[in-house]
């Protein structure tokens, strides 16, 4: 084999081997990055509005660092939360430590998709019903915790959660009696 020969198969392999990488990469599932166990609330501290769950004592809770990959058009789940001061999204948001109406379009997004806080204050386009409306991103909804004090004693979020107010729901048109989880996409706006 020629030292032009050599150079090029060598070249493919490497390009062969960079594609390779990123494919599997981009395809990669988000793997769980944990557990935690669940504990019984103190009296009147869990606040189950909006049909949150409050923790199990002993159940074992899955907890995730990621998120599934952010497209164009990214699968998740809806649930609903209260924004509002004493509502049962807990204390103030993590973006700007404020509290927001429920009348306000906002989210909380899974702890991969929040980002460490890269997409606060920023809009996303969440469509669902045949509708799609804009939200600000104003907090996360941890998956790597739960079922302590600051989580208000909820289990940690799963990996695929969009967490909206009222506001959100109600712009897409979904009916209250189908309020709670919903299928949805959204992408950045």
């Amino acid at each position: 084999m020629t030292n032009s020969s050599l150079g090029k198969s060598i070249m493919v392999l490497l390009i062969f081997a960079t594609l390779t990488y990123c494919l599997d990469a981009r395809l990669q599932a988000c793997q769980p990055s944990g557990s935690i166990r669940g504990i019984k609330p103190p009296p009147g501290q869990c606040n189950p509005e909006n049909d949150s769950d409050c923790c199990k004592q002993g159940k074992m809770y899955t907890t995730y660092k990621c998120s599934p990959p952010v497209t164009g058009n990214t699968k998740a789940v809806l649930t609903l939360n209260s924004f509002q001061k004493g509502g049962d999204g807990g204390g103030p948001s993590e973006c700007d430590n404020q509290y927001h109406s429920d009348d306000t379009p906002v989210v909380a997004l899974s702890t991969g998709w929040y980002s460490g806080g890269d997409r606060c204050l920023n809009y996303i386009t969440i469509s669902a019903n045949g509708r799609s409306v804009k939200a600000k991103v104003v907090d996360e909804c941890d998956s790597t915790m739960g079922c302590d004090d600051e989580h208000d004693y909820q289990p940690p979020c799963p990996n695929n959660i969009v967490d909206a107010s009222k506001a959100v729901w109600k712009a897409l048109g979904i009916p209250e009696g189908d309020w709670g989880d919903y299928d949805i996409t959204w992408s950045d706006a």
